[in-house]
């Protein structure tokens, strides 16, 4: 993803979803990345990567467990965690770095 670095490099929180399609959890994350969409407006960017479809990216970033959730900031990794993760604790990290 050649615009990988254009989109982390946002002044704004990046909350990255990297995801499969066959992953369960990853179906569970969805509404719950909806919520935290609604809650957030646009202070913050959710983009939803595809490892799959990114397996270069996947590898370069060391994400080998889906889902896995990502905050950059200006390029910077802030926040990574794997797993489903509670609408209230994403908003709290989102917080902390706006």
């Amino acid at each position: 993803m050649a615009d990988f670095r254009e989109i982390v490099a946002s002044k704004k929180p990046v909350l990255i979803d990297f995801f499969t399609e066959w992953c369960a959890p990853c179906k569970t994350l969805t509404p719950i990345l909806k919520e935290v969409a609604n809650v957030m407006g646009d202070e913050v960017k959710i983009i939803k990567i595809d490892l799959d479809k990114n397996p270069i990216l996947a590898q370069k970033l060391n994400v080998r467990t889906v889902p896995t959730l990502a905050i950059y900031k200006e390029e910077s990794l802030l926040w990574r965690q794997s797993g489903v993760v509670p609408k209230a604790q994403l908003i709290k990290a989102l917080k902390e770095f706006k």
